[in-house]
């Protein structure tokens, strides 16, 4: 099943988000073909403000070990966290 983690940055957390970037890139990209598509939200000024990830998990549970484990949630970049259950019913890619 598909879930989005939707994840908000603590204000002023810029510099976590900094210091923290090569060890998510490197959990995110470790994810590898469960990983479906993630990326930043951006501010009014086009800087960071939170996180967009979706990814395939058995369940609820698996899906918040991944979040759990990730660097900038330890780090306490994330004011929250949301995963919500996700269906891809638009433009899906081949096989999902």
């Amino acid at each position: 099943m598909l879930y989005a983690f939707i994840c908000t940055d603590k204000p002023n957390s810029s510099s976590i988000r900094q210091q923290f970037r090569p060890d998510h890139m490197k959990h995110v990209q470790g994810l590898g073909a469960s990983l479906k598509f993630a990326g930043p939200f951006l501010g009014d000024d086009g800087s960071p403000i939170g996180s967009l990830l979706v990814i395939d998990a058995a369940d609820r549970k698996a899906a918040q070990e991944i979040a759990g484990n990730d660097p900038y949630g330890k780090a306490g970049l994330f004011a929250s966290v949301d995963i919500r259950a996700w269906k891809w019913a638009i433009n899906p890619p081949p096989g999902l």
